[in-house]
């Protein structure tokens, strides 16, 4: 069975990747954890200095928008970390992949 997994790239501010980290493992992630959100792997990406990634996994196409809506939604995401995260983004693009359970599991880094 394929499931909708997304990836997204963000580019980050100059010089600021460190304390992005820091926000994701400290606040992002463990809220992203109590949403039941499936993330498979972060951090920053190899090829520069101001560029991170998130890979997160859905059931579906409308499981990922319900599952965003929600989080993004909540209180707990705009009056937490939001406006610190949104601080250190230029920018991001997400790209949506239709993969197996097989690929999946050979791109975890982060325990499902």
């Amino acid at each position: 069975m394929k499931q909708c997994v997304e990836v997204r790239s963000y580019n980050l501010k100059p010089g600021i990747r460190d304390k992005f980290h820091h926000l994701v493992v400290e606040k992002a992630g463990p809220m992203l954890q109590r949403w039941r959100v499936d993330v498979v792997d972060y951090g920053p990406s190899p090829h520069d200095a101001d560029s991170y990634y998130l890979i997160r996994v859905y059931p579906s196409l409308e499981a990922r928008k319900q599952s965003q809506d929600a989080f993004y939604g909540s209180a707990e995401w705009r009056d937490g970390p939001r406006d610190s995260i949104l601080a250190l983004i230029e920018n991001y693009a997400t790209i949506v992949l239709f993969l197996d359970d097989e690929a999946i599991q050979r791109m975890r880094r982060v325990p499902a």
